[in-house]
């Protein structure tokens, strides 16, 4: 598998994406190697994790190279090693699908949204990521969407079936405990949430004005998350954080300090432009969370009530919305209602099994894979 920084507890869609998909694809017998970007994986974090192996490879840690480089090594790597699929995630990465193909790899690739419609690239970047889309979805044995959205986009663009295999969910256990809360002087809900990279497209700055202009007495904002590669979009949100009362850059966090902050949150907000699947946004849902949610089409396809989405770029709304949800938190056993009606959702082990299935096809044009008794060898 290549196209991500690494896993696990790697911040960025795609990472927690291959995290959850990998160690089930594992669990069904298929041999899974991730090429894994050595800036984030250092050795001392093992070679292997539930049985997924990591394979290192160098690549410059700089925005717009890092990932086309490291796609381009990763191939090469690919090729000498002959594993029976290749997986590449996401567009970016897809750009370097004829090679592969060129190489001899039968090539599948996961499209996880129109990256080039992310607000922090400009001209030269959205058009290496028009090529990638292009080529990948041309070029490759098999296509993996994860919504609706990308499925028709994929279909219209390029006239071309793909399989829809949108991301899974795992309910997690709701814990208990509130060290993180302490750590940032939170109480259990009273603040407003948002997970998610500093980047442009996901619309910090409408959040923290309209926190302040709800005026939501005893109140917190909490964004978690960072950036890579630290911009002035990242300094302005900073900034602007510090200047809001309530307000909270919490930075990075995984694992159990992670859990805590969704289960005690009172509301979790998506206020992007430019969604695929969010990952983060399933995950509020599986706490049981109200969300609210910007209008584009990949967050309208989640399939909420219309009391939890507000137009783009309306902070006004957002602002009504953060209100409404404040002035009547949610009971537990509507929270539990919550989880059960996403539980309805795809889990990650029926995600795996129709993974596979894709692999098994992308390679049955070239061989017969009927006879197989082993499922494909994947890198």
């Amino acid at each position: 598998m290549l196209g991500l920084r690494g896993f696990p507890n790697v911040q960025g869609g795609v990472e927690t994406h291959a995290e959850h998909l990998c160690p089930h694809l594992k669990k069904l017998g298929c041999d899974v190697k991730v090429i894994v970007r050595s800036s984030y994986m250092p050795p001392s974090r093992g070679d292997e994790w539930h049985g997924v192996r990591y394979q290192r490879v160098w690549c410059p840690k700089a925005s717009g190279l890092e990932t086309i480089v490291h796609s381009f090594l990763g191939v090469l790597v690919a090729a000498w090693q002959r594993p029976d699929v290749l997986h590449i995630q996401a567009i970016g990465p897809a750009l370097m699908a004829p090679l592969a193909r060129l190489l001899g790899l039968h090539v599948v690739v996961t499209h996880h949204g129109p990256d080039y419609d992310r607000e922090k690239w400009g001209p030269l970047a959205k058009a290496v990521l028009h090529a990638g889309e292009a080529w990948g979805m041309r070029f490759s044995d098999g296509r993996i969407v994860i919504s609706q959205t990308i499925l028709k986009l994929v279909r219209d663009k390029y006239g071309l079936n793909s399989d829809l295999i949108p991301n899974g969910i795992t309910l997690p256990d709701v814990p208990i405990s509130t060290s993180a809360l302490e750590k940032f002087g939170l109480t259990p809900g009273r603040y407003v949430l948002m997970v998610g990279r500093l980047v442009p497209e996901k619309r910090h700055l409408d959040l923290i004005q309209a926190f302040a202009a709800a005026r939501l007495d005893g109140w917190k904002l909490v964004l978690v998350g960072t950036s890579e590669h630290p911009d002035a979009y990242t300094a302005e949100v900073t900034a602007r954080a510090e200047a809001t009362s309530g307000a909270v850059v919490a930075g990075f966090q995984y694992g159990i300090a992670l859990q805590e902050l969704y289960a005690h949150a009172g509301i979790f907000v998506l206020p992007s432009s430019h969604e695929g699947l969010p990952i983060a946004l399933l995950e509020a849902l599986s706490f049981g969370l109200p969300v609210v949610a910007s209008d584009i089409p990949a967050l309208l396809e989640i399939g909420l009530d219309d009391s939890h989405y507000f137009h783009l770029g309306d902070v006004s709304a957002l602002a009504g919305r953060l209100a409404s949800f404040a002035s009547s938190p949610w009971p537990p056993e509507l929270r539990e209602k919550t989880r059960r009606w996403l539980a309805e959702r795809e889990d990650w082990h029926s995600v795996a099994e129709r993974t596979l299935g894709c692999y098994r096809r992308a390679i049955e044009p070239h061989q017969d894979v009927r006879r197989r008794t082993a499922p494909p060898h994947a890198a």
